[in-house]
């Protein structure tokens, strides 16, 4: 059985099991409830599948690793470096509701 969640202005295919990287949560450990299922199995909601919800454990959230942006004119003396580090939840999916 698997299904789509949308979260964080992303769509995800998720089944039973499954570990993935979303973006950040506000809740701190513990079980999440996603209930903006998009498809389950064979059944496509309009734009939601009602009364279908996906039920996850959230793991841990922290920060992924720094992406370095450069920008570079050449000869015109201009550099300029910056970091970024995206916040992220882990969650696993425990059970599929539909």
């Amino acid at each position: 059985m698997f299904a789509v969640i949308e979260t964080g202005g992303k769509q995800y295919i998720v089944k039973e099991g499954d570990v993935l990287r979303i973006e950040k949560l506000p809740n701190e450990k513990g079980e999440v409830e996603f209930d903006k299922v998009l498809m389950v199995n064979d059944k496509v909601g309009a734009p939601y599948v009602e009364g279908a919800k996906v039920k996850a454990e959230l793991m841990r959230t922290a920060k992924a690793k720094k992406v370095i942006v450069f920008k570079y004119k050449k000869r015109k003396g201009y550099r300029n470096r910056r970091g970024h580090r995206q916040l992220f939840s882990e969650i696993k999916i425990t059970k599929i509701d539909a």
